[in-house]
Order: structure tokens, then C-alpha cells, then sequence
């Protein structure tokens, strides 16, 4: 991978097309720092969210991947709520440069057509982009120099994913997510892994209990939680001051959970 090159801009404009009213209140009330890194390599440039926790010492970095429909308004809620909790957060738009006409998440009319976007990546591409990112994160002034990531639905199956490829990794956090499929793949694996699902979730956790065996077959730590009632996207339901409250509840606990495994 050629040397790596940041040009970091402060956002005034956010991706509101697929705009969720509650996440852009949160955004527009934060205090904390935010702004965009383009993030270069080789051809390529990855339009980056980042947003800085107010803190005193330097952070622990967490690359956020998105779902299925790109880089979202909640998605970079989220980013900052994980800066609230003491963490530098960065959350690469993986839609970056998709094709002449779409270069970002917000230049696709519709969610729908972002989500059909996502499903033509080149699964080789996304990892690059992510150690890309990740080496990124590393170098940070402000950060400690680990690095740890997390995803949520198609984000967390690609968080699992980027596990079997990425060194250095602190924790890899899988929100209702799958597993590689071959073993060989999990065998890869250097970090620890922990999952979180909603109990009414069957599409996802009926693949649990296949990872489970292949993962301590290869004895590779891996760790989840169930959360009874919540149902699959929990997080970003959860979210909503009109969400349900299993997913509510699901979130709540979910969010002491992110923090006793990395810590603050």
C-alpha cells in the first residue's frame, strides 16, 4: 500500500438526503469536534467521518462501518456518541468513489439505490479501504495508537471480516452481523470478537452457533450477547425517541457493554 495522505476539512454540510431528524439534532447539538478526512491510497480516496471525544489524555481510535445503506446521518450520530463516551471515532463512507456519478453516500437519490451500491463493493476493496482507515487512525495525534472496530448489520459482518485481515486490532465489536463462512478464514483471526444480537433476529443468529464451534475449534476468542425482544438494527432503532422499548433497552445495555470492553 503506497504511503498514505490525510486532508482533514471541518464539516458545515451533512449528509442529510437520507436524512433522520433525531441523529441530525444530535449532530447539530454535539459540542464535540467533527470533521471529514480524505484518506488516500493508491487510486483511491475514502471520505472519512471523524469526531473527537473532549478529553485530556490521548483515545483509543474506533473505526465505525456503516450498514447496508452507507454512511447515514445515524451513522455519524453514533460516531459522536462514541466520542462522547471518551473514544476518537471514524466512520469511512465505503460508497466513496462508487462511480463518476456517485462519489459519496449522499449523492445517490435514494437509500435503496445506496443499498444496491453497497452489494456490487468488491469485498477486497472494503478491506483495503479499512486498513487504510485504520492506519489512519494510528497515526493520529490525538490517539493512543490502538485501534479497535465495530459494524453494524452489513458493517458487521464486514467487521468480522476485516478481523480475519487486520493486525493490531484491540477488539472487533459485531452488531447482528455473520461470520466468514470458512473456517479457514476465522483461523486468521488475532483479535478478540464479540457479538451483539436481537433476539428477534433469526436470520443472523441462526448462524451463531456454527461460528461458535469454528471459532473455538480454532481457539479464537468470541463473545455475545442476546438481547431478548430487540430486534435486528437494535442500535439505530434503539436510537429513536420513538423506537420500541425492547430495542431501547437492548441499546442501553448494548452501550455498557461496548464500554467495559473498551474501556472509560
Amino acid at each position: 500500500m503506497k504511503k498514505i495522505l490525510i486532508l482533514a476539512a471541518l464539516v458545515f454540510s451533512a449528509y442529510t438526503i437520507f436524512g433522520q431528524d433525531f441523529a441530525i439534532q444530535q449532530l447539530e447539538n454535539s459540542p464535540r469536534h467533527h470533521e471529514w478526512a480524505e484518506i488516500s491510497y493508491d487510486d483511491r480516496k475514502v471520505h472519512t467521518f471523524v469526531a473527537y471525544p473532549e478529553v485530556s489524555e490521548n483515545a483509543l481510535a474506533v473505526i465505525v462501518i456503516h450498514e447496508n445503506r452507507g454512511l447515514t446521518d445515524w451513522v455519524r450520530s453514533f460516531a459522536d456518541q462514541m466520542a462522547e463516551a471518551g473514544y476518537i471515532a471514524l466512520a469511512p463512507d465505503l460508497l466513496s468513489g462508487f462511480s463518476e456519478k456517485f462519489q459519496k453516500t449522499s449523492d445517490f437519490p435514494v437509500s435503496d439505490d445506496a443499498r444496491s451500491a453497497i452489494y456490487e463493493l468488491d469485498p477486497d476493496q472494503v478491506t483495503q479501504d479499512l486498513l487504510a482507515v485504520q492506519q489512519y487512525a494510528q497515526g493520529l495525534d490525538a490517539a493512543n495508537g490502538k485501534t479497535a472496530v465495530m459494524g453494524f448489520c452489513w458493517g458487521g459482518s464486514n467487521t468480522f471480516r476485516f478481523a480475519t485481515n487486520a493486525q493490531n486490532l484491540e477488539a472487533a465489536l459485531v452488531f447482528y452481523g455473520t461470520a466468514p463462512k470458512e473456517q479457514s478464514e476465522l483461523a486468521r483471526i488475532k483479535t478478540p470478537v464479540y457479538g451483539f444480537y436481537g433476539g428477534n433476529d433469526n436470520r443472523v443468529n441462526a448462524t451463531i452457533e456454527a461460528t461458535e464451534q469454528m471459532m473455538k475449534a480454532e481457539e479464537k476468542f468470541y463473545e455475545y450477547e442476546i438481547y431478548e425482544g430487540a430486534g435486528h438494527a437494535f442500535m439505530r432503532r434503539g436510537d429513536d425517541p420513538e423506537g420500541d422499548a425492547p430495542n431501547k433497552a437492548a441499546r442501553d445495555q448494548a452501550w455498557e457493554k461496548i464500554k467495559s470492553i473498551l474501556g472509560n
